[in-house]
């Protein structure tokens, strides 16, 4: 009896074991699926038009299923019609640029490779029944390498390689299968009219259904970008000179938006490649300065780094000088401000599309503060006798001075493409064409080297006069 019951007791505890594991599966289960819920609402509340191009991209693949489900249309290209889903799958894009670029690359590579592996396939045809296999495997080879390689020039990466990848997948997929088909032509026929079905279906539906402009995207984009800027610099100035003199951590959350701007490099690159494809729309003709923008977004994450390195002094614990600190900081508040202020005039004029005079206001004052600024830090190096509490402020002060060169930089790459688009209220002709040089020294940095180092000033009275290229006078050492 003793025995039974001790079994019973190990029974329960064991179903009890399972019982208890299973709630906890079905109560995690249920958390995934909230969660799910929660991101699936964040997102569709965010940006509404991901919802559309997800019913657009259900349109699009139904309208061409039809090519299959219906009789009439089935007999006329049979299995074939298959490739016109595949292509709605792999060309429906966000933006009308990226699904025109996809679509025209796939349907020329089609047309391009299909012609020449019908060619081959008729060339190696010609040498006889033992030969034809071994030449149609040296074209395949051929071709194959030759274009593999082009693929590797920089030009071609950034615009065609969709188009050279499937240029090897339909011209092998042609001479290949052409070895054991009798009817190569209709075959080749057949696949690229569905191809060009789906493609054409793909680009109808994202141009006149709700349409996301990638040209548009990043119009916003750099000028969002531009404001988070100038919010971040309002922040800064008031955290370091008001809120640390008083004692409290600095804590806003607009110090943590330029870390948005580090990230936006690849996809303002990817935006404005799609731009190039997209017809003209709105205030953007097909010709659109869209190289210019990139030049203004370089000079943004530029700006970015050096409030990277704004924010490590943030609340650091080096011991600096306060003395040296409320000296130069009504000059670094004045020419701070008047940064920002400018930064978010150019943001305003890039999202208007128009030009006022208040952004160059601002750059003279900042330019004036920067200049009184310097002649502060000269007199407080000569008077300071301890050089490593002077050398946090002198840094601060440093990188602020070098963010107002930048801002500088910044309107003349406005000013330019205002000029080039004819913005609101610009004189034609106004502003000279900036040369490539004069961006020679805005490559972004390795993002590898951190940015938590001391920054040696070398304070000069250099001509602020000249707009832009002008040299920085800052040096970056490593401790």
């Amino acid at each position: 009896m003793e025995m039974a019951s001790g079994n019973t007791n190990q029974e329960k505890g064991i179903v009890g074991r399972v019982f208890e594991r299973l709630m906890t599966l079905a109560k995690d289960f249920k958390e995934k699926v909230f969660e799910i819920c929660r991101m699936s609402k964040k997102i569709a509340e965010d940006d509404p038009r991901k919802v559309i191009h997800s019913l657009k991209v259900g349109l699009a693949i139904s309208l061409v299923s039809l090519f299959y489900y219906y009789q009439p249309l089935y007999e006329n290209f049979g299995l074939s019609a298959m490739w016109a889903v595949m292509t709605v799958v792999v060309v429906f894009e966000y933006t009308v640029g990226a699904t025109l670029g996809k679509g025209l690359n796939r349907t020329l590579a089609t047309l391009m490779a299909g012609t020449l592996g019908v060619g081959a396939h008729y060339l190696a045809s010609l040498a006889g029944e033992k030969a034809e296999p071994i030449l149609i495997g040296f074209f395949v080879f051929l071709q194959a390498a030759i274009v593999s390689f082009i693929r590797f020039f920089p030009k071609v990466k950034a615009r065609y390689d969709y188009g050279f990848l499937i240029f090897i997948l339909t011209f092998s997929l042609i001479s290949v299968s052409g070895f054991r088909e009798d009817e190569v032509l209709e075959m080749a026929h057949k696949r690229l009219s569905t191809i060009f079905i789906g493609g054409s279906a793909c680009v109808m539906i994202s141009i006149f259904v709700c349409p996301v402009w990638a040209g548009e995207e990043l119009h916003y984009s750099i000028a969002i970008n531009l404001e988070k800027l100038g919010d971040y610099l309002e922040e800064f100035v008031c955290g370091y000179f008001t809120t640390l003199e008083e004692g409290d951590s600095v804590n806003f959350p607009c110090l943590e938006a330029y870390k948005s701007i580090l990230n936006s490099k690849s996809s303002e690159e990817s935006l404005a490649n799609f731009a190039k494809w997209e017809p003209r729309h709105g205030k953007f003709k097909f010709h659109h300065p869209w190289d210019q923008y990139l030049k203004i977004g370089t000079l943004t994450h530029q700006c970015a780094y050096r409030m990277e390195a704004l924010k490590e002094y943030l609340n650091s614990d080096t011991q600096e000088s306060s003395e040296i600190r409320s000296r130069i900081k009504g000059v670094s508040l004045e020419m701070t401000m008047e940064s920002s202020k400018a930064l978010k005039e150019l943001g305003l004029s890039i999202k208007t599309m128009t030009m006022s005079s208040s952004a160059d206001i601002h750059i003279a004052n900042s330019k004036a503060a920067s200049k009184r600024l310097k002649s502060l830090l000269q007199s407080s190096l000569r008077e300071e006798t301890n050089l490593l509490s002077v050398i946090p402020v002198g840094t601060v002060a440093s990188l602020l001075i070098d963010i107002t060169d930048f801002t500088e930089k910044l309107s003349d790459c406005v000013n330019y493409l205002a000029s080039l688009t004819n913005f609101d209220g610009v004189e034609t002709n106004k502003y000279p064409k900036i040369s490539q040089s004069t961006y020679c020294e805005c490559a972004d940095p390795d993002p590898k080297i951190e940015t938590s180092h001391v920054v040696v000033i070398l304070v000069e009275e250099s001509s602020l006069a000249k707009p832009c290229g002008k040299s920085i006078s800052v040096q970056h050492n490593n401790v």
